[in-house]
């Protein structure tokens, strides 16, 4: 049996995130386990590397699957090419180690926001980039950034906390905020992330460059000890998975 690594990218807009779900099959990993199953004439399950929101992209995102075909990983990255919807694609695939795992050992993940604030929509990337139509204080999103980054407890920026008592304390390595011609990206890396994180920093640094809320204010979320009572997230449109690494 062979555990191969793979690299996608995909288009989250018609889908319900990564996970597959019991009443549909209209998330990610759902699409790529039935085409590999179909492929195989055996049931596959591909673990992921993170259980990206409905709607939210992947630029690079790290599955993995075990497999007893004799297929070369070409003939198996040809028949996905194939049979995959046009907004998913495998970008690279390997033979990985027996006990390599895509959602175990991750050192960091890179999310980033896309914005534009120009005066109008560009109506060739609406469906990955928001629509600000405020003028953002880029100086005091920057700001407010570094005052997340570092090893802190993120309770302040969940909506919902795991069941499996998972440690609500985590490290932003960096908040990169940068401006080109209008186009406005916010990559976060971090080592981990907790459900909505992301989405509530996002939503919160923008509101810092509308003016709707102060610096202090995310010195307050970060003393939260309980689930945040800031529940305001950025669309997910916006959002991608840019990289993984081991």
């Amino acid at each position: 049996m062979k555990n191969l690594k793979m690299i996608l990218a995909y288009d989250g807009s018609r889908y319900k995130g990564w996970q597959k779900q019991q009443d549909n099959d209209l998330t990610v990993q759902g699409k790529i386990q039935s085409v590999l199953s179909k492929m195989a004439s055996e049931d596959i399950e591909v673990e992921g590397c993170a259980r990206t929101d409905v709607g939210v992209h992947a630029e690079n995102y790290t599955a993995n699957f075990h497999i007893n075909s004799d297929l070369s990983i070409d003939a198996i990255l040809d028949y996905l090419y194939e049979f995959l919807p046009e907004d998913i694609t495998v970008k690279s695939m390997v033979e990985a180690s027996e006990r390599f795992h895509a959602g175990f050992n991750i050192k960091s993940i890179t999310y980033v926001y896309k914005i534009n604030i120009n005066e109008f929509r560009n109506v060739f990337n609406r469906k990955y980039v928001y629509h600000s139509e405020a003028n953002l204080n880029l100086e005091e999103m920057r700001i407010a950034a570094e005052i997340l980054v570092g090893c802190h407890d993120f309770q302040g920026f969940a909506t919902v906390t795991d069941n499996n008592n998972k440690s609500t304390t985590k490290t932003i390595n960096y908040i990169n905020i940068t401006d080109k011609n209008g186009m406005v990206e916010i990559e976060i890396n971090a080592d981990d992330f907790l459900w909505n994180m992301v989405r509530i920093i996002i939503a919160s640094l923008l509101d810092i460059g509308e003016g709707k809320l102060e610096v202090e204010d995310i010195e307050t979320l970060l003393t939260e000890k309980t689930e945040s009572k800031y529940t305001l997230m950025a669309k997910s449109k916006g959002l991608s998975l840019r990289n993984v690494e081991y």
